[in-house]
């Protein structure tokens, strides 16, 4: 193997991890194409995450307050990690929606980099109703796949008013979602009338009648090496501007789906990742207001 897996097998996991096979017709497939199943497990582990890679920022960061925080619903609490900078300046509030494997040590690390960059961020786990996600990451793909979407959605609706009403909130709240959470950061930004902004990397794109009901302005991230996703985009990009809505759409050719996910070094673009990122905190402060960097 080389450090980076040849491109038809990062294809092959990312429609693996997206509920298109089960685990034993992809690890087929996967020895298929690398001769021997000691070549399909060192395949495999190039291919999985590394969440010992996880914390560019640390959970015990001076510069930023964390703890786990919850609100209610009408089905039911759900939870996530609250992050903000030391001191007690108002900020603008994000929802950071995690990936088909629930709010883990990826997830969670972003969002406390949201935090030190100076808003106050709130990394839902939409798993909550199901006992919160779980560690084996098959297990909370499983999860996800079987929630109900508008439940969900309506979740993330109640996590806009929770986090706005929060003391250390200025009152503006925007969203960021990655991979099945930049799907429900789209979703989102048609359900609530609250949000003030929405960030979507490589999630799965509106269908046209949905897309003519969007309200807050939109952000959209795409890789261009993502088929998958990429297909449904030119319509999605069509009903955008045929309703006027508003919207940035940046294309990041030669990245693969997940490019953010520095966890994972097969589909994880450093170059993609910086540049985006950079759009996103430029985009959220003028949608929701200057964020305010830590006092230290």
């Amino acid at each position: 193997m080389t450090d980076r897996p040849a491109q038809r097998l990062v294809a092959l996991y990312d429609r693996y991890t997206h509920g298109e096979m089960g685990r034993r017709a992809f690890f087929e497939r996967l020895v298929g194409l690398v001769g021997s199943v000691g070549a399909a497990n060192v395949a495999l582990a190039a291919l999985s995450n590394d969440y010992a890679r996880a914390a560019l920022v640390a959970p015990d960061d001076r510069r930023i307050v964390t703890a786990m925080a919850a609100f209610e619903t009408p089905d039911g609490p759900y939870s996530g990690l609250l992050a903000h900078p030391i001191g007690d300046a108002r900020r603008p509030g994000v929802i950071v929606i995690h990936e088909n494997r629930g709010l883990n040590p990826h997830i969670e690390d972003v969002t406390r980099r949201l935090a030190v960059s100076g808003f106050l961020a709130f990394g839902i786990d939409l798993l909550s109703p199901v006992g919160g996600t779980p560690p084996d990451e098959d297990k909370a793909r499983e999860l996800i796949g079987a929630l109900d979407l508008k439940k969900a959605t309506d979740a993330l609706v109640a996590a806009v008013s929770f986090l706005a009403k929060r003391q250390e909130s200025n009152g503006a709240v925007g969203a960021v979602g990655f991979c099945w959470g930049g799907g429900m950061a789209n979703r989102l930004a048609v359900a609530s009338s609250d949000l003030k902004a929405a960030v979507a990397y490589y999630g799965q794109p509106l269908d046209p009648d949905e897309a003519a009901e969007v309200k807050a302005p939109l952000l959209l991230h795409y890789a261009g090496l993502d088929e998958r996703i990429n297909a449904g985009v030119p319509a999605f990009e069509r009903a955008l501007k045929d309703a006027d809505k508003e919207y940035q759409l940046f294309i990041y050719e030669g990245a693969n789906h997940a490019f953010n996910n520095d966890t994972n070094p097969a589909r994880y673009d450093r170059k993609a990742a910086a540049l985006a990122w950079d759009r996103t905190i430029a985009f959220l402060e003028r949608r929701l207001g200057a964020a305010v960097p830590p006092l230290r």
